[in-house]
């Protein structure tokens, strides 16, 4: 902890510069104050010139290469894992032994075990070990939280959330063709923010049910899935995420016992992240006004304010944990609780039944 006190920028080794890399993770680190994309781990020499050019940072042809650097010049602080899923945890587990803290996008692991594996060894070892939720800081979820926290809700009885789109035809990839082996599918995919945030507002899960289905040709992972929660506290969530939606629902509709939320449209820094915006730009995380949620009730609904959408939340909080030696913005414990939700959904689906923790 002292070496990186001493340093004025952490160096980011950041393994991946695909969707997640290059349109996540690379702007919000070289965004994120106290940190430096220091080298980026790609095989592609499009990428590889790209990472040099925008950000001044080291190709590498192999995630070893961040971990084996024999100069310390070319060492690096931080590890970041956006590479695809099925790597997620022999990476991790490697940049762990040799000793680097690290964030893995999500999901972290395919199962609640291997995630418990990998926060042991990181807890063994003194280091840090996070997982990007960055949807925890979506401003329609923020929003949320703060109509909860100000009682203008009431107690949520109902939580509906959505990640709904329209692709009728495949894109192909493995998300949608590489099986289990790969850790495909939406399940995995958009249900890991979604459980997330469900058990963030509502808290503990004691039953899951879930039904999930391959709609499109050519397509083996699922593309159409809904779970549906029972929290400890007598609250439920239903979670729906698609690829086959002609008509899209809200994105969140939460019920409560003083009123209701209902809210369309997708977070906007996602949209803006893949337009090549910089997030630290003014307004980057602002919505549009015709876009704002409406509170109340269908006789006295008013259209409130979204909270500043804030992904830079994340890296500025890791900056944090790692100078001063506080929780990362995302513990392994709720990651596990997420993990232990998402396997329960799928042994539901594959049952057709009910299954309690």
């Amino acid at each position: 902890m002292t070496d990186l006190n001493d340093r004025p920028e952490l160096r980011v080794g950041l393994i991946g510069y695909g969707v997640a890399g290059a349109f996540f993770h690379a702007p919000l680190i070289a965004a994120t104050p106290g940190l430096k994309l220091s080298a980026v781990v790609t095989g592609d020499p499009g990428r590889a010139a790209e990472v040099s050019s925008r950000y001044g940072a080291r190709p590498v042809a192999d995630a070893a290469g961040l971990w084996n650097a024999g100069d310390a010049g070319d060492a690096v602080d931080l590890v970041v894992i956006a590479s695809p899923n099925r790597t997620h945890v022999p990476l991790a587990e490697a940049a762990l032994e040799a000793g680097l803290p690290v964030v893995v996008d999500k999901p972290l692991a395919a199962t609640a075990q291997e995630a418990r594996g990998l926060a042991k060894l990181a807890r063994d070892r003194g280091l840090m070990l996070t997982v990007f939720q960055n949807r925890r800081w979506d401003g329609d979820f923020l929003t949320i939280e703060r109509l909860v926290a100000s009682g203008e809700l009431g107690s949520v009885n109902r939580l509906e959330s959505r990640f709904e789109r329209w692709r009728p035809v495949p894109k192909g990839g493995w998300r949608e063709t590489g099986g289990a082996a790969e850790v495909g599918g939406l399940l995995y995919d958009l249900g890991s923010h979604l459980v997330d945030q469900a058990l963030r507002l509502l808290g503990p899960v004691t039953s899951v049910y879930a039904e999930s289905d391959v709609r499109r040709a050519g397509v083996v992972s699922d593309d159409d899935t809904f779970i549906a929660l029972t929290h400890a506290g007598g609250a439920r969530s239903h979670l729906w995420m698609s690829a086959v939606a002609p008509r899209l629902g809200p994105r969140f509709r939460v019920l409560g016992s003083r009123a209701a939320y209902v809210k369309y449209g997708l977070d906007v820094q996602e949209d803006r992240l893949r337009a090549g915006l910089t997030p630290d730009s003014p307004g980057f995380g602002d919505d549009p006004q015709d876009r704002w949620g409406v509170l109340g009730s269908d006789e006295d609904g008013r259209r409130v304010r979204t909270e500043p959408g804030a992904y830079l939340e994340f890296y500025r909080a890791v900056v944090a944990a790692l100078r001063e030696g506080g929780a990362p913005p995302v513990t392994p414990e709720e990651v596990v609780e997420a993990l232990t939700v998402l396997e329960a959904a799928r042994r539901s689906a594959a049952e057709g039944a009910t299954v309690s923790l």
